[in-house]
């Protein structure tokens, strides 16, 4: 079969789980019935092992183009061929039908001129390919039986079974469609409804209008207005409905490196991942998922024993245990080992979530809504822990396996948090240990100053007693620990946008999230890494205001990493050294960046008039 490029997909989905759907038509990654679930399709971790779901005309090699309904999450694969132009509508239903979720994924095959046959494939792989199925002929369709799972197939043309599988072979003429609905089912229930051609546009409909209602909340309206709006709707995609929390990525285990073992689980939920995301959707006016957030926040809050930190991550249903598998089973993507379910970041130590939980809480207190007492009360316990432990070494931002240090960004975080804690006690007049957060934040700044400064780089390092590069020392503006016009802020953006080959970070427009001294095994066996080149971005937009030449270079780094977006304009977490896509996808990561690179080049540019 072949694997698709990683950034070749587009992705549709509920806000409960969501697939990958390629140029060709096949859908090679979906779980179910939620994000973190066992795989049914997983053609992109083993183009033959994995299972996936194609439709596709069968004649000739048809030109392909892929786009999104306008302001929307439902996804049109077009095939151009000599017989005529075929469509197929990819969507999943969002709400409840008669009081129950459904999860449904409809397959609206649609020919838009002349004659197309089609042939359709339904090979799923169930568990991550390790679970037998058994496939039953039903009236509409087939059903497909695993233990603990069914599907259900149904379609408006005949289905047969073939060996594990189902296909179809079905033409269509101009104006006609056939659609195809597939449906989790449950034990020993008959197969599922199928659906009229109306039925299923009617469906179609229903689906548009919920996104294209959804985002007219957005307020953002500027320069690059189509492309904040598609990373929003990648972020609500990214959503579970049920907790409001938010996933990393789709996907687990697409590699940082084709062939090396850099190849993780995102499927959860990281404190940093959805405070960031916090801040950049209430930027644009969406503020209904900052308070679901906040609620899966309390929750977690609740659950904390006196003295203890927060994890780093949890399940989207949060739970805590994301004991860590491989798969030996599966070949990876292009041969890309291990394929691993299960995250053991999760009980690392990474004191630099505090800071971006307070930043994003004091924001929502302010643009949002006011937080309640109770959750203040547990933001003063994770403050007294900070206070104890800031002065100890972590595994960091980048999730560092190979040992413990005293990363700058960890201890600039710290800062964040203990500052934050101070202005939103004085915003809300709520009782504070205010002069002992006082006393160590500040004991932080001297700190930081003092071991995270280095003469030889010119620069803050990526650890106390490094002479390493690391890009997320480009939040200090952004944080406001230090202005943007800083003579040491301004020293660290030059020596990290110095080229590779003269010790910095920068290839053309596009940053390395840290450098070859960095002392952190698999350098240079990953691509740039994307949320650090949105990074650079609003670091220069600050300076900007005060030298209008990193202005201007603000907008052309920013327009050349939009230049690096898929057909679809999805980024995964990073770009290989042939303007590819690396690592999992769509990334929350990247597209939270994007969004609040654009609103602040926006705003002074808008500024500069």
């Amino acid at each position: 079969m072949g694997y698709n490029p990683i950034g070749g997909y587009g992705v549709i989905g509920n806000m409960r789980t969501a697939a990958l759907v390629a140029m060709d038509g096949s859908i090679d990654w979906f779980c179910l019935p939620r994000f973190d679930s066992p795989s049914v399709f997983a053609a992109m971790l083993d183009d033959h092992k994995g299972g996936y779901f194609k439709i596709a005309p069968i004649a000739g090699e048809p030109e392909l183009k892929q786009f999104y309904w306008p302001d929307t999450n439902v996804l049109v694969t077009r095939f151009l061929s000599d017989d005529g132009v075929g469509e197929l509508t990819d969507f999943m239903p969002v709400g409840f039908v008669d009081g129950e979720h459904q999860d449904w994924l409809i397959r609206d095959v649609y020919a838009a001129r002349g004659e197309v046959r089609f042939r359709m494939e339904c090979r799923p792989a169930f568990n991550f390919a390790r679970d037998a199925h058994e496939v039953i002929k039903a009236t509409n369709g087939v059903c497909f039986r695993a233990p603990g799972l069914g599907l259900s197939l149904t379609s408006t043309v005949p289905i047969q079974i073939d060996a594990n599988g189902a296909v179809a072979e079905f033409t269509l003429k101009e104006g006609q469609r056939a659609i195809f609905a597939l449906s989790r089912m449950d034990k020993d229930a008959p197969c599922g409804r199928c659906f009229s051609a109306a039925e299923g546009y009617e469906m179609l409909k229903n689906t548009v209008a919920y996104w294209q209602r959804w985002l007219s909340h957005c307020t953002y309206q500027g320069r690059w207005r189509e492309m904040v709006q598609r990373s929003a709707l990648a972020l609500k995609l990214m959503t579970y409905e049920p907790t409001g929390a938010l996933i990393a990525a789709v996907t687990t285990s697409l590699p940082e490196r084709v062939g090396g073992p850099r190849n993780w689980d995102y499927r959860y939920t990281w404190i940093r991942d959805s405070a960031f995301t916090l801040y950049a959707l209430m930027r644009i006016g969406l503020v209904d998922e900052a308070t679901r957030f906040m609620g899966w926040l309390e929750e977690r809050c609740h659950e904390l024993e006196p003295g203890k930190p927060l994890q780093i991550m949890y399940g989207i249903d949060g739970r805590h245990d994301l004991s860590e598998l491989t798969l030996d089973h599966l070949d990876g993507y292009k041969s890309s080992r291990p394929v691993r379910i299960g995250n053991a970041a999760f009980g690392q130590r990474q004191l630099d979530i505090y800071g971006e939980l307070l930043d994003a809480v004091y924001l929502y207190n302010k643009y949002g809504a006011p937080i309640s007492s109770e959750l203040w009360e547990h933001l003063s316990q994770l403050l007294a822990w900070v206070c104890d432990h800031w002065r100890e070494p972590d595994a960091g931002i980048w999730e560092i396996r190979d040992g413990d240090r005293h990363f700058v960004y960890s201890k600039l975080m710290c800062w964040v948090a203990l500052d934050r804690g101070l202005r939103l006690a004085d915003k809300r007049s709520f009782p504070a240990d205010r002069a002992r957060w006082l006393k160590e934040r500040d004991a932080i700044y001297v700190d930081i100053m003092a071991k995270g400064w280095s003469e030889k780089r010119r620069a803050f390092t990526q650890s106390y007693g490094s002479d390493a590069l690391d890009a997320s020392n480009l939040l200090m503006p952004l944080t406001f620990f230090l202005s943007a016009n800083d003579p040491r802020m301004l020293a660290t953006v030059d020596a990290i946008t110095a080229p590779v080959d003269r010790g910095g970070l920068m290839s053309d427009s596009l940053l390395y999230r840290y450098g070859q001294g960095a002392g952190i095994s698999g350098f240079g066996a990953e691509g740039s890494f994307n949320i650090c080149t949105f990074w650079l971005v609003e670091a220069l937009t600050r300076a900007g205001r005060t030298d209008p030449a990193r202005l201007v270079q603000a907008r052309l780094i920013f327009e050349k990493m939009l230049g690096y977006a898929n057909h679809l304009g999805l980024y995964a977490e990073e770009t290989g050294s042939r303007g590819q896509a690396l690592g999992n996808f769509p990334l929350a990561f990247t597209h939270l960046s994007l969004i609040s690179a654009a609103f602040n080049l926006d705003r002074a540019f808008g500024a500069a008039k």
